[in-house]
């Protein structure tokens, strides 16, 4: 049976029993949980549903806790450059600094899930970004010897590919992040289908940035308990 998880108004899930089981252990979903099956009419604390299978389970007035960090080995922080940072070394290098730092980032996403399809995408998309940038290149020095240079229907084909698989790869990094952040590590994370749109990585990281200083300040008061 799949179970839907729901927290101050908060929707996760789907998860399994096995799920829920071990996100109880890590401290993602807590006992004071509300969570319904699919064969459930009412919403049920996670205690009694975990109880008709777990002896042991806590009761339901378990006292909650907003966030509890796993253990480091199982989910990395986030690439944690800051985003003006990369914006300026993205100018300075023409962009290029930024399409490898994408590939950074997807390819951390893709060991916090590893069922992403992101890092696919972008190492597609470089592929295509590279052999543009090769066919603009012929261009430049035909013109700097005087010379015709006419575009091929292949090189406007590769142009317009590499615009459609970037769109690709930042929608499907975008959908990594949202479900990561509200499912294993639930920080309540919403990304903006425009600022994906327009900015891409630069905008992801400014979020994963909000996101590593969320987390750090939570370890230092689960330190100093």
């Amino acid at each position: 049976m799949q179970y839907q998880v729901s927290r101050n108004g908060q929707m996760y899930g789907p998860y399994t029993l096995e799920d829920l089981q071990r996100y109880v252990a890590s401290g993602h979903i807590l006992y004071t949980d509300l969570a319904k099956g699919e064969d459930m009419s009412e919403w049920l604390p996670v205690s009694q549903i975990l109880g008709a299978t777990s002896p042991g389970a806590a009761p339901a007035y378990a006292a909650p806790t907003a966030y509890a960090q796993p253990p480091a080995s199982a989910y990395p922080d986030a690439p944690d450059l800051n985003w003006a940072l990369e914006l300026l070394l993205g100018f300075l290098t023409c962009a290029l600094f930024v399409i490898a730092w994408n590939l950074v980032i997807a390819s951390w996403a893709k060991r916090v899930q590893p069922t992403s399809k992101a890092l696919t995408y972008y190492i597609i998309a470089t592929v295509l970004i590279v052999l543009n940038f090769g066919g603009s290149y012929g261009g430049v020095l035909a013109a700097m010897h005087h010379q015709p240079h006419h575009q091929s229907i292949f090189g406007g084909f590769i142009a317009i590919a590499t615009w459609v698989i970037r769109l690709i790869a930042r929608f499907t990094l975008r959908d990594t992040l949202e479900q990561h952040y509200n499912g294993p590590e639930p920080l309540g994370l919403r990304l903006s289908a425009v600022m994906t749109f327009f900015f891409g990585g630069i905008y992801f990281q400014y979020k994963l940035n909000r996101i590593n200083e969320i987390k750090e300040t939570l370890r230092y008061r689960n330190a100093g308990r």
